[in-house]
């Protein structure tokens, strides 16, 4: 006689425990770069194209501050050679009356306009607010947040804006949108001292120890919480006021989170105005992938941070749907997602023959 079908508690509990597994499965592989825009052709295969890296070392003011910011700058080019990512920089070089504004403009302007590939950019030095506009300092004419917000908007691909400067911060409310991660240093124009974040950032963009989820890769929200646990670390380590708080915005609101709101790589805290918290989006990007991740071809990628993203936000609603609801909406999507890495695993077998 054929088992009878399996109903009420028993019915939820088989899905739960599949539920489980399969975020399991999806657990132990972290996201790369977010892309939103799909290369794949027709038969499947996809123009590959590197990530890239800019990094801008603006105006120093002394020795002491250039010789700091081209040791970040080097850190930065260090983990760019263990991945496979593009490295470039502006303002290494000791060619008096550089007009650097110009170059990076030239730069951004020659990016591919659309692909899957992360574009990142990084600012390392000072920075001015006179309570209307942020500038970041460079030889040369300064560039504005509003600049910079114009110079990007052709880009329709996936973009990290890191600025490690003093008064960083309205970049990052002129800069947010959809598909962007944005990091600054402070939390407002009005914090304009000197700001070590960019140092320990730059030193925990690869770095194992960073990893806190121990997937084997770290990730830009990971570098974020640990940099920003470093600065708290320096500043109480000599009894000394802070005066720099970094901000991540990855959701488009441009109101940026601190690292405080976040307990490992989990936001725990919630606006005041229920408006959703940022780190997932920066969770999926990273410049050294594990070897598992390198596997997964980027069309694919594509679609799983998409999926994953799509999961993140489905949970964080759940009490607006049913039980059922909950968990029917749950099981599609993470089967999507494991249909995913069955293709990779195929894919990955072939090879290997």
């Amino acid at each position: 006689m054929d088992p009878a079908p399996l109903e009420g508690d028993a019915m939820k509990l088989v899905r739960i425990l599949l539920v489980g597994i399969l975020i399991v499965d999806v657990a132990a592989f972290s996201v790369n770069v977010a892309p939103v825009f799909s290369q794949e052709s027709k038969n499947g295969s996809q123009d590959y194209q590197k990530p890239t890296v800019i990094v801008v070392i603006g105006a120093a003011g002394t020795k002491e501050y250039g010789a700091q910011f081209t040791k970040w700058a080097r850190l930065w080019e260090e983990a760019c050679s263990k991945g496979d990512t593009k490295f470039a920089a502006i303002g290494l070089d000791k060619v008096e009356g550089s007009n650097d504004r110009t170059t990076l403009q030239k730069i951004l302007a020659g990016e591919s306009k659309q692909t899957t590939a992360a574009l990142w950019l990084v600012l390392i030095g000072h920075g001015t607010f006179d309570g209307r506009t942020a500038k970041f300092n460079l030889r040369g004419p300064d560039i504005s947040a509003d600049d910079l917000a114009e110079w990007l908007k052709p880009l329709l691909r996936p973009i990290v804006v890191i600025n490690t400067a003093s008064s960083s911060a309205p970049f990052l409310s002129k800069l947010s949108a959809q598909g962007r991660v944005v990091i600054t240093a402070t939390k407002s124009g009005y914090e304009q001292n000197y700001t070590r974040f960019g140092q320990y950032l730059a030193g925990a963009i690869v770095e194992p120890q960073a990893d806190l989820d121990k997937d084997g890769q770290t990730s830009l929200l990971e570098a974020f919480l640990t940099a920003s646990g470093r600065v708290d670390e320096f500043y109480s380590g000599r009894g000394r006021l802070v005066t720099e708080y970094a901000l991540l915005d990855d959701n488009g609101d441009g109101l940026g989170t601190r690292a405080d709101w976040f307990r490992g790589i989990r936001p725990v805290r919630k606006a005041e105005d229920s408006a959703s918290l940022d780190g997932y989006r920066a969770h999926q990007f990273h410049i050294v992938h594990s070897e598992a991740e390198n596997k997964i071809r980027p069309g694919l990628r594509a679609q799983r941070d998409r999926l994953e993203l799509e999961v993140i936000k489905l949970r964080d609603a759940k009490e607006k749907f049913s039980e059922d609801e909950y968990f029917s909406k749950l099981e599609a999507l993470l089967y999507d997602i494991a249909q995913i890495y069955e293709q990779t695993d195929k894919a990955d077998n072939r090879s290997q023959r």
